[in-house]
């Protein structure tokens, strides 16, 4: 086991990291920008070490700087938690070359699964069923026409690097698509440095389901059940529950065997996640992995009884798993809603800014994953999420009665937030009867 580990993150993740390794008797380095001086993750770590500006590029986007202050600090492995370099197959790569352990995929794994258009090629060779689309790239606004009459409208144009929502354009009829196709090839070239598109057809009223895998070095795959995350607002996730309350024990076996034979299928190894969409006909298609550790993660925790972090870091560092598939059971129903400084009334904006005061929920059954705390200063540079809100009840009813007692007990003073937004969804009818799909805020909320 590793002696010492780096966290080449910030915020709640990081902070769920240090957790972790404190338990399993491992040091733990902080890495810091400037203006992230009094962050909660420098404090609760080992040792903490400033990596650059407060710009994303120039600190946690600086992999040199993190490389060396992990042999500074005789760190071992390097944790990268979600986002920022986390799916990065150059980083994963240079920690290879510098004989540091990643705690993740092999480069390979990502950069497979990160350009969309090879992972569907590679879903497609190994049998998953995957969303009719394009027979690869499309590069021209003639192939793009082609395509979208063979396949049929409405069709979804999607960068092969994306991710985020970003570079992503439903078209519903064809006088639209030349100009949506132009529109996201150039948002993908910005937010990606890679214009290259694919095309799929657009599955309406869809469920987003995705499975949680975990792989070791000594060829055990399992699953751990899937997570409803199709409550989002234009492609980001705002709550997640699982189980999912559409799925039954026949569906998820036969979805889960599905997800464990696409990690097989390219050797993966780590904690992953396969993400598929769920039609109303109950037919499912693969839309994407995740190489990495997922913002929605503790719900899975939370009906498994299954660390994720510490499975991450066991996996990393040699271990096999200690359970088996028929080892796995879910128990109760957990859900999970992300707590951003940003106002609805306002399109969302974001709000950065100092927490007066912060009063925090707790009871049976309830988790926060925050790095927040009184006096803390919301930075302007980062993602707007506070935190994380998770409940866990016998069945969804309770889970859902637990949501709304702790929504209604959780203040924050001085910076708004999407608390009373949140308190909305869990109150509205036709989410407490479980009658979603990916539209369901842009329906329901249509003033926001």
């Amino acid at each position: 086991m590793f002696k010492k580990i780096l966290i080449a993150n910030r915020g709640e993740i990081a902070v769920r990291i240090i957790r972790a390794c404190n338990e399993m008797g491992i040091q733990t380095v902080a890495v810091y920008s400037e203006i992230d001086k009094d962050a909660l993750h420098t404090q609760m770590a080992g040792e903490a070490i400033c990596i650059g500006p407060a710009k994303s590029k120039d600190s946690y986007l600086n992999m040199q700087n993190i490389l060396s202050a992990t042999v500074l600090t005789g760190a071992e492995a390097i944790h990268p938690g979600y986002g920022f370099l986390s799916e990065n197959s150059k980083f994963t790569q240079m920690c290879e070359e510098c004989n540091i352990k990643y705690i993740g995929p092999n480069s390979q794994n990502i950069d497979n699964m990160g350009n969309k258009l090879k992972a569907r090629e590679m879903m497609i060779n190994a049998g998953v069923p995957v969303v009719p689309g394009s027979d690869g790239a499309i590069d021209s606004e003639a192939i793009a026409i082609s395509s979208a009459q063979r396949i049929g409208y409405p069709v979804m144009i999607k960068a092969s690097a994306g991710g985020g929502g970003r570079g992503i354009r439903v078209v519903r009829k064809e006088e639209d698509l030349i100009s949506a196709y132009n529109t996201a090839k150039s948002e993908s070239k910005t937010a990606f440095g890679d214009d290259t598109m694919y095309m799929e057809k657009f599955i309406e009223e869809p469920r987003h389901i995705e499975f949680q895998i975990l792989a070791d070095e000594h060829g055990n795959v399992i699953h751990l059940g899937e997570r409803d995350c199709s409550v989002q607002r234009r492609n980001q996730k705002v709550i997640e529950e699982a189980p999912g309350a559409v799925m039954t024990e026949e569906l998820r076996k036969q979805m889960g065997e599905v997800a464990v034979k696409a990690a097989r299928s390219i050797n993966y190894k780590s904690a992953g996640t396969i993400e598929f969409l769920l039609d109303k006909y109950g037919k499912y298609y693969f839309m994407e992995m995740n190489t990495r550790i997922q913002v929605e993660h503790p719900i899975t925790e939370m009906i498994t009884g299954v660390d994720l972090i510490k499975a991450q870091i066991r996996i990393a560092s040699g271990e096999a798993l200690p359970y088996k598939q028929e080892d796995i059971k879910i128990q109760g129903h957990a859900i999970e809603c992300r707590i951003n400084a940003e106002n609805p009334n306002r399109n969302f904006m974001p709000c950065p800014g100092e927490i007066k005061s912060i009063h925090i929920p707790g009871g049976y059954g309830v988790r926060i994953d925050s790095a927040a705390y009184q006096g803390y200063k919301i930075p302007p540079t980062y993602d707007s999420m506070i935190g994380k809100l998770i409940v866990h009840g016998i069945d969804r009813e309770e889970a859902l009665c637990k949501m709304r007692s702790a929504l209604g007990e959780f203040i924050i003073e001085g910076v708004d937030t999407n608390i009373d937004f949140q308190f909305k969804i869990v109150n509205n009818e036709n989410f407490i009867k479980g009658n979603f799909d990916t539209s369901f805020i842009s329906k329901e909320f249509q003033d926001l």
